[in-house]
């Protein structure tokens, strides 16, 4: 919304504030001022000249020789414009006059004839062209034959203005309008509001001798006012008017549909102009479209209507699009010399849904959409007929042709005073609120600790005890409500004990090297269960926006994997990502569980180290040894046994267990799987965090830096190839007792010298005890037992 202040002191004091301190008041009360536009910024020496003598100038044919009046003398200006004509009042920058961007206007030598100044079109003012009368878009702007020569076109014309642009919300309708910001306005500035005042000469002949009106459609159009306007001259409207609706963001068209817009951004109440004599019957029907009906719409457009389309019919054809914009075959032109002026109330929701099927938005449907006020539908014709009469010299019929079933009563909010301060959070006085409310000009009565408000209709926004709390908190001044930290008998926020482990494994993932991704939810059917460790029944969308995004997801893999895939096929030939996210499995009870999950997938060189010449390339124990340092930095043991996944080398997969229940699989893709994918050795990881972070551990108890030290001792086995490395270790740990600390697998052989089927697997054990120095003997000691254990389980030692 755009706001003249000269405009607005029509209807209310300013209190001359400066335009940017009125523009901070505005903003501080509740509607964002964006932008405060000086229109006369960068001009001066602008000033009314008269167009004496204009001849072809001899060495251009596109240049005019001008003999320009400026009132103090005659002067010669060089003009090009295409509609320059002697005896026009025009806008002439003198010599030492600026315009708008900096342009200074010099003397000068066009085609060798000198030219004291320049003729000015309005956009060279800074006017936008949209907003320029058609007739003078492409040529100088002509002034009216009353304007007097030399005097200053800037305050002349209403140039000397600020105009302040309103970003509203949705719900504040009420400032669509002048007389809605000047209700703001008076209640910032604690101003009264005048209203325009209505007088005119009725005719003798009464509206309803010319005009008949017809509504079948009243749940849409409960109240319709047709006043008719005969005998009027269709022309320019003055100077005042053509600027206060450019100042608008207005295009000014004639004196007739410049009326009509100017009551829409005075009372905003959208009017419609029909030509009484196009209309052919003297009759308006309002009522729903047929199907199919076709109506040409003013901006050029043939439009098929449907049965939601409310239109304006002469009882035959229609003749407008209700609410939205107006049918060719009833505009108004140069000829019309008798108008029907249409004010109505059209139910939002109707306006809405035509404007949306049709593709055509307009400044009266917008408005129609959020709400007008009811009890200006009548007024806003009544001041259409009075400038009419003014500007157009029409002579208006006696009374109004008009259909009325609409409800207007205003609405009744009770609130008490301590429910507003409670929400507030403050103590404002009971006075403060019934002056803050008198100023609103909301009708106020207190009693019994109520206040009884009668909300006027033009502020529809106004519907529940809240908004009156905003009303007041607004105008009292949210600088004053008192910043308090809440009250609360619980302790600071903080992370869950969840979330913090979390954060660990995110913490821990990035310090190890991986990289996070983020992957969709939604994939294709085909992929949902591919490497789940849980299969349930599928979740699919009702509606899905693609079949590759149709299910939900059972495992993270496939799409980490692509994101493997989209990385190395732009030559990043090593990559490690890893993803925490959910998963969603249906339970018995068919209710669908979210389940968080950790994946990781790498390819390509884990270790890199050119200057000292090292190379590692990623393998099945690098993601494992990585896993099991996220183990133990949230102080839980997994175990790992050996396992087949589809999708997975049958040899190098193994399940992730926890108190034995298995949370996860770590392997290395199918050959086949990394074929598809066009990936070299990849190996993955996925294991829920869900049942991760169920796990109880112990808090964290710190424990001395040890001052004995500790002994080492190596045993090489001979394994069948079928005994894992972990259930041996197992059997050492049972075996070694408390003093033994570590147990490490160093070296694993398979070849000469060994059995068939069998394989020699190296352990160091470390042995400590925290309160002394181990001696040889009690090492051996529990060392043998351990060697016994070994030998009963069928491991033979190496010598």
């Amino acid at each position: 919304m755009l706001v003249s202040i000269k405009w607005l002191k029509d209807y209310v004091n300013t209190q001359e504030l400066p335009p940017a301190e009125l523009g901070e008041k505005i903003t501080r009360a509740g509607i964002e001022v964006d932008a405060v536009i000086d229109r006369s910024e960068g001009l001066s020496n602008i000033v009314v000249g008269h167009v004496e003598s204009c001849v072809k100038h001899p060495e251009a044919d596109k240049l005019n020789i001008c003999q320009v009046n400026v009132g103090e003398e005659t002067t010669q200006i060089i003009c090009g414009a295409p509609n320059i004509a002697a005896g026009q009042n025009v806008i002439v920058a003198r010599p030492g006059a600026r315009l708008p961007g900096g342009m200074k206007i010099k003397k000068a030598k066009l085609r060798g004839e000198e030219s004291n100044g320049m003729i000015c079109s309005l956009q060279e003012l800074g006017i936008e062209g949209k907003l320029v009368p058609k007739a003078y878009a492409e040529g100088i702007y002509v002034l009216p034959e009353n304007a007097e020569v030399g005097s200053d076109v800037i305050t002349n014309f209403d140039l000397d203005d600020t105009v302040l642009e309103l970003g509203l919300t949705p719900n504040r309708a009420d400032a669509m309008s002048m007389l809605g910001v000047a209700y703001e306005v008076g209640a910032i500035l604690e101003e009264e509001v005048k209203l325009p005042e209505i007088t005119y000469k009725e005719a003798e002949d009464k509206a309803s001798s010319m005009l008949t009106l017809n509504i079948d459609s009243p749940e849409a159009n409960p109240l319709y006012v047709a006043k008719v306007v005969r005998n009027i001259e269709v022309k320019e409207s003055p100077m005042w008017l053509q600027q206060r609706l450019m100042a608008a963001g207005v295009r000014p068209h004639n004196n007739v549909v410049d009326v009509t817009n100017y009551i829409l951004m005075e009372y905003g109440q959208p009017l419609h102009a029909f030509d009484y004599d196009l209309l052919e019957t003297g009759n308006i029907t309002v009522r729903h479209a047929k199907t199919d009906e076709l109506i040409t719409t003013l901006d050029g457009n043939e439009r098929k209507l449907s049965l939601n389309n409310l239109v304006i019919t002469n009882g035959e054809k229609p003749v407008a699009l209700a609410g939205v914009m107006g049918g060719a075959n009833s505009e108004v032109s140069k000829n019309t010399t008798t108008i029907v002026i249409e004010s109505a109330y059209f139910e939002s929701g109707s306006i809405r849904q035509t404007s949306k099927e049709h593709n055509l938005r307009s400044d009266a449907s917008s408005r129609y959409e959020k709400g007008v006020d009811p009890n200006r539908v009548i007024p806003a014709a009544e001041r259409a007929a009075q400038l009419l009469s003014e500007l157009a010299g029409g002579e208006v019929l006696a009374g109004s042709v008009i259909f009325d079933q609409l409800q207007r009563e205003e609405k009744i909010v009770n609130v008490s005073p301590d429910f507003i301060n409670s929400r507030l959070g403050m103590k404002i006085r009971l006075d403060d609120m019934l002056d803050i409310l008198n100023r609103l000009q909301f009708k106020t009565e207190a009693m019994n600790n109520q206040l009884m408000i009668s909300v006027p209709t033009r502020r529809q926004d106004i519907q529940i005890e809240e908004d009156i709390v905003e009303e007041i908190a607004r105008l009292y001044g949210y600088d004053e409500i008192p910043s308090t930290l809440p009250e609360t008998a619980t302790s600071p926020g903080g992370l869950s004990p969840y979330q913090q482990k979390r954060r660990i494994v995110r913490n821990y993932m990035e310090g190890a090297g991986l990289l996070q991704a983020t992957t969709y939810s939604l994939t294709s059917e085909k992929s949902a269960t591919q490497f789940a460790m849980k299969h349930t029944e599928l979740t699919r969308l009702l509606m899905p926006m693609s079949e590759e995004r149709s299910t939900l997801r059972q495992s993270l893999l496939p799409h980490l994997l692509e994101s493997v895939s989209y990385n190395t096929a732009r030559r990043i030939d090593s990559v490690a990502l890893y993803e925490t996210g959910s998963v969603f499995l249906k339970g018995q009870d068919e209710l669908l569980n979210e389940e968080e999950h950790l994946a990781i997938a790498v390819t390509g060189l884990w270790l890199d180290n050119s200057w000292q010449g090292e190379k590692k390339a990623v393998d099945f124990f690098v993601v494992k040894g990585i896993v099991e340092g996220l183990a133990a930095k949230l102080d839980v043991e997994l175990e790992f046994e050996r396992g087949e996944l589809d999708g997975l080398h049958p040899g190098r997969t193994a399940f992730i267990t926890l108190d034995g229940r298995r949370i996860g699989v770590i392997g290395q893709l199918h050959p086949n799987e990394q074929k598809a994918r066009d990936l070299k050795t990849t190996i993955v990881m996925e294991l829920s965090l869900a049942e991760l972070f169920k796990e109880q551990t112990e808090a964290l108890v710190y424990t001395q830096v040890p001052r004995y030290p500790s002994i080492t001792r190596d045993v090489a086995l001979v394994l069948s190839k079928i005994v894992e490395a972990g259930t041996i270790e197992k059997l050492i740990r049972s075996a070694g007792g408390k003093l033994l600390k570590d147990v490490r697998v160093f070296d694993l052989y398979e070849g000469d010298n060994l059995e068939a089927g069998k394989k020699s697997v190296a352990f160091s054990l470390t042995y400590f005890d925290p309160e002394k120095t181990l001696t040889d003997e009690e090492v051996t000691a529990v060392h043998e037992k351990v060697v016994a254990a070994l030998i009963e389980s069928g491991a033979e030692l190496r010598s």
